[in-house]
């Protein structure tokens, strides 16, 4: 191959988008043709992931897809972390692997296997540990005014269900220089809401600084002065301290939306699944010290041993707590951890039917909680515009990327809601995930957006 374009197909939680970012932003500084249309592509990065069961199916369907259709494969990220010896083995068209601490060798990779046809190539750290606070190109694969800031990888948690250790390492903190240095960059290029993630965001700082920092970084981001909203991601129930939900009560631009996941209610489970016990302790104090608050949390249901009483402790539990957004996820048995070889695994089956129960009873809890924003007039910021349906599409304050409700807003004027920007709107109408909703006064955008694909930062 000489100068292949190079296709993208990022799968995964946000930080792997990042990562893939990164990737992009290296390979078109470096020169290399990218392309976001995988039929015009030769060769073709498929940044993969591999948390659980259904992420690996992904991830080999897509590997597969590809290479029925005669693309030469780079696989990086966490199967290539996890399966570097089986993706070389099983896949001929898999012409390197990269794992997820050598993401910064991407460009040595390519230009390596480009020289020499007949070439393979391996870089896959045993201990992914290796952690930049280089600020790297950014290529951004994403189309509206958010951006993914990864403030941390790895994680030094060891909950029982879970093999980001294996597939990311410990826990490394960036500088919280280099982060506002990076964020600026982005709000440079249009970005209006920068949506912090790690593994466990409340433990920022603590290998680096020896202290919970999180307050600080939000702080120093609070005084860039063309960003309006700063959103955080996956905090950990011990550590989302009183310091941080006081910050995030006084700064205007953190919005007031915490996502928690605290996996169970029952402490019998949260104890085999190494979690923190007494989950309604913090979703009080999260309430307390943050007026107008939502939170977001996840629960795993179908845990090795999990009993039918347990299971009606946890929609118990829900119904009292009243979670404004929620994800119930089934188990998923991973081998390489503990909870993979615990007695009375659930059959998928009875897994389903208590993912079914409790989503049923968070489906009504929802549909109240929508039906109180009717008649409130919120920001909204918007993203898309849906020529069939002839509306915009956008996103509150309390509402994460991809994951929580979508605002439909009409414009009638017709000159109220500009892409990238925000528009007051009046809901007029809430369905248990989503609300509708007319934009009011005319809002003047702050500054053209980049283009929404191959967007360089």
């Amino acid at each position: 191959m000489r100068n292949p374009r190079i296709g993208v197909v990022s799968l995964g939680c946000p930080k792997n988008q990042t990562d893939t970012e990164v990737m992009l932003g290296l390979l078109n500084q470096a020169g290399y043709e990218v392309t976001f249309d995988n039929e015009e592509a030769e060769l073709c990065l498929v940044n993969t992931c591999s948390f659980i069961g259904d992420a690996r199916q992904e991830s080999v369907r897509t590997l597969v897809e590809l290479a029925d259709q005669g693309k030469q494969l780079i696989v990086a990220g966490c199967m290539a972390q996890h399966f570097k010896e089986e993706l070389l083995a099983e896949i001929p068209e898999a012409r390197a692997v990269v794992g997820t601490g050598d993401i910064e060798k991407i460009v040595s990779v390519i230009d390596s296997i480009v020289k020499d046809s007949s070439l393979r190539v391996v870089e896959v750290s045993d201990v992914p540990n290796d952690y930049t606070d280089e600020v790297l190109p950014r290529m951004m694969t994403g189309v509206g005014a958010s951006a993914y800031l990864k403030i941390a990888e790895g994680c030094d948690h060891r909950c029982t269900f879970c093999i980001i250790p294996m597939l990311r390492g410990d826990f490394r903190s960036r500088t919280i220089e280099s982060l506002v240095k990076e964020a600026r960059v982005l709000v440079n290029t249009g970005v209006r809401e920068i949506i912090l993630v790690s593994q466990d965001s409340t433990y920022y700082g603590l290998d680096i600084y020896k202290r919970q920092a999180l307050p600080e970084l939000l702080e120093k981001l609070h005084e860039i002065e063309e960003l309006d909203w700063i959103r955080v991601m996956y905090c950990y129930p011990t550590e989302t301290s009183e310091e941080f939900l006081k910050t995030m009560a006084r700064l205007p631009k953190v919005v007031k939306y915490v996502d928690i996941p605290l996996q169970h209610s029952h402490n019998e489970v949260l104890q085999a699944m190494a979690r923190p016990i007494n989950p309604g302790k913090v979703v009080e104090r999260i309430r307390k010290l943050v007026p107008g608050v939502k939170i977001r949390s996840t629960f795993i249901v179908g845990f090795p041993g999990e009993t039918d009483e347990q299971v009606e402790h946890l929609a118990e539990f829900i119904a009292e707590h009243k979670f404004d957004r929620l994800g119930v996820f089934t188990y998923s048995k991973q081998t390489e951890v503990s909870s993979g070889s615990m007695p009375d695994q659930i059959p998928e089956r009875a897994k389903k039917s208590r993912r079914k129960k409790i989503m049923s009873i968070q489906h009504e809890i929802a549909y109240k909680l929508n039906q109180q924003m009717v008649g409130q007039v919120i920001d909204v910021l918007i993203e898309s515009y849906d020529d069939k349906k002839n509306h915009y599409v956008g996103r509150s304050q309390w509402d994460a990327p991809n994951i929580d409700n979508s605002v439909y807003v009409t414009d009638p004027e017709g000159n109220r809601c500009v892409l990238g920007d925000f528009s007051r709107v009046k809901i007029t109408e809430a369905k248990p995930y989503d609300l509708y909703g007319e934009a009011l006064e005319d809002l003047v955008p702050a500054k053209d957006l980049p283009a929404k694909s191959l967007a360089s930062v």
